[in-house]
């Protein structure tokens, strides 16, 4: 059985509160029916503040691209979703990208790097989504490239350096590799990644596909320099119809779609839209509020990196409770009719995500239970073309999928242990 050592750091009751005000429907749906929502790995809440900008921005129906006041101050909106797009990144230079998803996103910085880098293999892992791992064997197959995949580790749920690594030689035409898992939560080891496999080819080109761990922990590519990344808002309380992209200058200047007269280094085509860059500076922005909680700063991105360490540790703490729980209320490890999966004991490896099962459901099945009980969690299941290989990889037949969000409090995952135990209850 796992140690129980005390592992992140609580918001303060009164801030916790705060920051659950800032969202739409936490503890209930939109109808009004109370529930508990613990799947936000598929999308999570939309801040207040996000929608409320978005709508505004939405109402002006002016073109940014034009000679007024109005365009002014639409652009103004533009380029701080710009600038804060570089703050939640660290990123310096380069370019940034959007488009309606992430997934479309990746597929164009995989067809831009496979079309017009030389090397003669393509590396990347099992645990990929599947916008990056189907897209980079599409571009290996296209340019008759040998596709490598590096094995995860059933006992991290992630994938070690040293297996990606040692896939890498200096024949590599680029190296596509998640930030953290969607599944068991695992986050890899990015910095020691980079390091490694450009000691190996210092010039190597490295994607990653940051979308499920930006919303819950900090990026710095100043630590890991890599050349393209991604991330989807939706994930991290904003809004849908937008994926985020940046690529560093050496990338950006690859061939690729633009307007023939726009500079070398422009990815955007077609006209921007204010409302949603509006959309991340209320994520960046409400981040930065919950910074500024504990320590004043007076650069943007330092208030920004305080606040994403607080979610981390927030969350951390109520990862641990989750699986510990009480002496009175024992947590997912402690009780006899739940397995818990991928369970790696040092949580500051793992965004918050905890897969399980119900012991005598079927995965599905245990989904449905919950939604009676007015819970919301997914599974995570070998005939879903989003897991089968990831699942497969881990030797699952399937997982529930457990998700909560650092808006959810320590009453939450109380609620939460509560109900499961009565739903093990009534398969005895």
């Amino acid at each position: 059985m796992l140690q129980h050592t005390p592992q992140g750091e609580l918001f303060p009751e009164a801030l916790s509160q705060a920051i659950k005000e800032k969202f739409y429907w936490v503890d209930e749906d939109y109808t009004g029916t109370k529930r508990l929502f613990f799947e936000n790995a598929g999308g999570s809440f939309t801040l207040k503040q996000a929608e409320q900008d978005y709508v505004h921005m939405e109402r002006i129906g002016d073109c940014p691209e034009r000679t007024s006041k109005t365009a002014d101050y639409l652009n103004s909106v533009i380029d701080k979703g710009i600038n804060d797009v570089r703050c939640m990144l660290n990123a310096k230079g380069g370019s940034v990208i959007t488009m309606l998803t992430a997934s479309q996103v990746i597929y164009e910085m995989t067809r831009v790097a496979a079309e017009n880098l030389p090397g003669k293999n393509i590396v990347t892992t099992a645990l990929e989504h599947p916008s990056a791992y189907d897209s980079a064997k599409y571009y290996a197959e296209k340019t008759n490239r040998e596709f490598r995949v590096a094995k995860t580790n059933p006992e991290t749920g992630g994938v070690d350096v040293d297996e990606v690594v040692g896939l890498v030689d200096e024949d590599t035409c680029f190296l596509s590799v998640i930030y953290a898992s969607n599944i068991s939560g695992s986050i890899l080891d990015i910095e020691q990644i980079v390091a490694k496999a450009r000691a190996k080819k210092p010039d190597l080109y490295i994607i990653v596909d940051a979308v499920q761990h930006v919303p819950h922990g900090l990026v710095d590519l100043q630590k890991t320099p890599v050349d393209a990344i991604n991330f989807a808002p939706y994930k991290f309380c904003g809004l849908r119809g937008l994926g985020v992209g940046w690529v560093s200058d050496r990338f950006a200047s690859l061939p690729h779609h633009k307007l023939a007269a726009k500079p070398a280094g422009e990815w955007e085509l077609g006209s921007p839209a204010p409302a949603q860059y509006a959309g991340v500076s209320a994520i960046v922005d409400h981040v930065c509020w919950i910074g500024e909680q504990f320590e004043k700063k007076n650069m943007r991105r330092e208030a920004f990196a305080l606040g994403m360490e607080k979610i981390a540790q927030h969350e951390r703490a109520l990862m641990q409770h989750l699986l510990e729980g009480t002496p009175e209320l024992p947590g997912l490890r402690h009780m006899d009719g739940v397995e818990v999966f991928l369970d790696y004991p040092d949580l500051s490896t793992r965004d918050f995500i905890v897969a399980c099962a119900i012991k005598g459901l079927e995965c599905a099945e245990a989904v449905e239970k919950y939604a009676e009980m007015d819970v919301t969690v997914y599974e995570r299941v070998a005939s879903s073309l989003y897991s089968k290989r990831m699942l497969d990889s881990f030797g699952l037949e399937g997982t529930l999928r457990i998700s909560p969000f650092h808006c959810h409090t320590v009453e939450d995952v109380d609620q939460f242990l509560r109900i499961t135990a009565e739903l093990i209850k009534k398969q005895k």
